[in-house]
């Protein structure tokens, strides 16, 4: 296993519904070597079934469950930002939202360097003016108002 194949394993464990293309995507493959990777891994029982996490303490990646408020340089798109942050690794979603901000990215970095190097690859390679980052210390609701498991991170 090489750094793609544990990035493909990180998204998986995200999204395991993911399409080839998108997966491809997000680690810089074309879909079909994205499908390669994922069917040798299969082959060789390092992946024995798709399940998509959907409770955050049950995550056994460890590392740091961040929040990411971005605001956008002026002359920067958000069709711009989205395309580069498909290749930003850790990133697991980001939401275009109102208010303050433009996104707010849910991301997940092994340790403080890491989430440095994501940050300053934010504003160098991705047009982010400014960020504010909320590390995720404990899941305290692990249900929505009606009961509802909360989506995964």
């Amino acid at each position: 296993m090489d750094r793609l194949d544990s990035e493909i394993l990180g998204i998986l464990q995200q999204d395991a519904r993911i399409s080839y293309r998108d997966l491809g995507v997000r680690v810089g493959l074309s879909a079909n070597a994205a499908a390669d990777r994922v069917r040798r891994m299969r082959r060789d029982g390092v992946i024995r079934g798709f399940t998509t996490v959907v409770d955050p303490a049950a995550d056994t990646r460890g590392g740091l469950l961040v929040f990411i408020d971005v605001t956008l340089r002026l002359d920067t798109g958000n069709d711009e930002f989205e395309r580069a942050i498909a290749k930003l690794p850790g990133i697991t979603e980001a939401v275009h939202v109102t208010g303050a901000h433009d996104y707010i990215v849910r991301a997940r970095a092994a340790d403080p360097a890491a989430l440095d190097s994501l940050l300053r690859r934010l504003k160098t390679e991705a047009g982010v003016a400014q960020s504010n980052t909320r590390i995720a210390l404990r899941a305290a609701n692990r249900g929505g108002p009606s009961g509802q498991a909360l989506s995964p991170p």
